[in-house]
């Protein structure tokens, strides 16, 4: 089993609850320790007096990284399993704003308020029930600003997504950074805060030039490639394949079409000349090799929605469906048969189609049609009667995770 652990199976609820209060009373410990229950101490970062608050945060933050990407290239850890918030860029910048005006006014940022208010700091107690009240009238005033709220959804994206380059290279660059800010506050503390760096542990050099050449060391050992990352779900997912429970009868498909309550997006892999002699009403062309975007894409539409792929048979689509399913696409499935089943299904003559097979290789389109008119066809977009089809439905709709909210120490 790869990490991470469904600890609630593993240890029962009981023990999951145990592990979850021992980390956030160590969380809390540890910042109480380093001086993150002081508002004094806090306050002083942005008088450039007291850097702890960047070097600490940063350190954890760099540290994580490094370590989570190390287990991730020695195949140790499914990193996505592992829960990224996803990206809302203007709402994340305001309320980034908005908290840190809140940090340099009082002091704190919800979770030191936390740490501050358990040990009975009465600022850092009015500073919590500030937290908890602005809570409130955030939940009673969202649907003011919703469309906001939701706006420049990204979806679960991270830098190397954004930057296009290799996992190694933009933690060494990140760690560099890092370093470079860890001397640069120094600095700040000797001018500002009058500090003798000289008194200063130097084991902390040490600890940085170990942490980059950790950093480096994941360029040459890489990551997990997409196919890598199905083979650790592939024993709950080939069974899936094996038993037709991600292939939908054409019926079910047109079903969907006719639903107004379903999102369907039906993705079409076929190359453009088939694609242009006919596709069904409302499918849109991909490239299969270009699913990586596209599931970033799809990943930010709608909370349900059901992807739909299809080829002139299943001898493309399956591959895509490993793919799609390893890049944490939900819903996805396959058209039973392909296009050429459709056809068998709602081809009739008389609608600009000849159902008489033309072509037996591999992947062809077996019927001939007598103008290239795409979706203009008949079969195209059937009527929902046409035939009375007897089929099992396949389609369990699975919600995407909710956004989840986070903050400093939080």
């Amino acid at each position: 089993m790869l990490a991470p652990f469904a600890l609630e199976i593993v240890l029962g609820k009981a023990g999951a609850i145990a592990i979850y209060l021992l980390i956030g009373f160590g969380f809390g410990f540890v910042l109480e320790m380093s001086g993150f229950g002081n508002s004094r101490k806090l306050a002083a970062q942005f008088y450039f007096k007291d850097m702890t608050v960047l070097k600490v945060m940063f350190t954890g933050i760099v540290v994580a990284m490094v370590l989570i990407f190390w287990t991730t290239g020695l195949k140790l850890l499914d990193f996505s399993q592992v829960w990224v918030n996803p990206t809302y860029l203007w709402p994340g910048v305001v309320g980034g704003l908005i908290m840190g005006v809140g940090f340099i006014i009082g002091g704190f940022c919800p979770g030191t308020s936390l740490v501050s208010a358990s040990t009975l700091k009465i600022d850092g107690i009015f500073y919590l029930a500030g937290v908890l009240f602005g809570v409130f009238v955030f939940g009673e005033t969202i649907d003011n600003f919703r469309g906001f709220w939701t706006s420049s959804d990204f979806g679960r994206l991270t830098l190397t997504d954004w930057m296009g380059l290799p996992t190694g290279i933009v933690v060494s660059l990140l760690v560099a950074m890092a370093l470079f800010m860890f001397w640069g506050s120094e600095q700040l503390e000797r001018i500002f805060g009058k500090r003798d760096l000289t008194r200063d542990p130097k084991l902390r050099i040490a600890g940085g030039g170990l942490l980059l050449l950790l950093a480096l060391g994941l360029i040459p050992l890489g990551q997990p490639s997409i196919m890598d990352r199905y083979e650790m779900i592939a024993s709950e997912k080939e069974p899936m394949i094996e038993q037709r429970q991600v292939q939908i009868h054409p019926g079910e498909l047109l079903d969907l079409m006719y639903d107004d309550m379903v999102q369907l997006v039906m993705l079409d892999l076929r190359e453009e000349r088939d694609f242009n002699i006919f596709h069904l009403l409302g499918a849109e062309r991909v490239d299969p090799a270009n699913l990586a975007p596209l599931a970033r894409e799809l990943s930010t539409g709608p909370e349900v929605a059901v992807h739909v792929l299809m080829d002139n048979d299943e001898s493309i689509v399956t591959d895509a469906w490993r793919e799609l399913t390893a890049r944490e696409l939900h819903n996805v499935y396959i058209l039973e048969g392909g296009l050429n089943n459709w056809l068998d299904l709602f081809g009739h003559e008389g609608h600009d189609l000849c159902t008489a097979s033309i072509s037996k290789e591999r992947d062809g389109l077996n019927h001939e049609f007598q103008a290239a008119l795409g979706s203009s066809h008949y079969p195209a977009l059937p009527e929902h009667d046409a035939l009375d089809l007897q089929f099992e439905a396949r389609v369990k709709l699975e919600k995407k995770r909710a956004v989840k909210a986070g903050g400093c120490g939080g």
